[in-house]
């Protein structure tokens, strides 16, 4: 069972990809960390469609270590400022190589590209177009994708069944069935 989580935010994320699993994963219990890139003077991101969410700290200021699992939400521009920010790709590598769980929807696979992580034959999801902007891993073009401790999806559409399967990834099967039917999944 993940300890904890933190969820980066950069200006142009898109809203169900970064909202759904601080929702799913708060429901579980588990504290959840939002890093924004870049917030404005009240500590807010503001998404691809303007809306707003205020962030527990910036990126330059957050630990890169310590975190069972860090997330990407995807979007334009969001997941091009993730990618080009060192701090979220050190954060996704310390993750990954400290045993703890990297995850990615949409095209912020950018950003596990952008930090290496794909290297090696990792298989991968992403919205349908961005793999052509991807060069190394294996792209499945699935709707959820796990390859060994590395979680993607393809789009806002697989935002609250990625975040379900966070859970059971990562040792909590039952609890996500329970979260499911409880939000009124069948």
């Amino acid at each position: 069972m993940l300890r904890n989580a933190l969820i980066f935010l950069a200006p142009g994320f898109e809203e169900l990809e970064a909202l759904a699993p601080v929702d799913v994963l708060r429901r579980a219990g588990i504290p959840v960390t939002l890093a924004g890139l870049g917030p404005d003077a009240h500590g807010c991101v503001s998404s691809s469609r303007g809306v707003g969410v205020r962030c527990d700290g910036s990126v330059q200021e957050l630990p890169l270590t310590g975190w069972d699992l860090v997330y990407f939400p995807g979007g334009m521009p969001g997941s091009r400022n993730l990618a080009a920010e060192e701090r979220c790709r050190e954060a996704a590598r310390q993750t990954l190589h400290g045993g703890g769980w990297v995850c990615a929807i949409c095209a912020a696979p950018l950003v596990l590209e952008a930090a290496g992580l794909l290297e090696g034959g990792v298989e991968y999801t992403c919205y349908p177009g961005t793999e052509r902007q991807i060069s190394h891993g294996v792209y499945t073009g699935k709707y959820i994708q796990r390859s060994g401790h590395i979680l993607t999806a393809c789009g806002p559409a697989a935002a609250l069944d990625f975040s379900l399967e966070i859970l059971r990834a990562t040792g909590a099967a039952s609890l996500a069935t329970q979260l499911s039917e409880a939000m009124g999944r069948r």
